[in-house]
């Protein structure tokens, strides 16, 4: 795949950025040896590879997943003007 001047400008301009012609024939070079490494990493056999989130071998940290209500209704209504049984109570605005 090989990106000319045309789709540079386009991209540019989708990505609202300002690019002079000079800077637009650098990209393209610069784009087009991107595409060329993307390229060559789809030709690697990737068979029978796991997936690894850590390039170091390591057991992912989990907390245990408990249902809890925080036990702090009490302190989130503390400064509310006005409060009932731990909800916040508010004037009524449609009628």
């Amino acid at each position: 795949m090989s990106v000319d001047l045309a789709t540079v400008k386009r991209v540019a301009r989708l990505a609202r950025i300002a690019v002079s012609e000079e800077e637009a024939q650098r990209m393209m070079g610069e784009l087009n040896g991107i595409l060329g490494f993307v390229e060559q990493l789809s030709q690697v056999d990737v068979d029978g590879v796991e997936p690894m989130t850590s390039v170091t071998p390591m057991k992912m940290k989990k907390r245990e997943d408990i249902v809890a209500d925080g036990d702090k209704a009490s302190d989130i209504v503390a400064n509310a003007p006005n409060s009932d049984r731990n909800f916040f109570l508010v004037p009524k605005v449609v009628e």
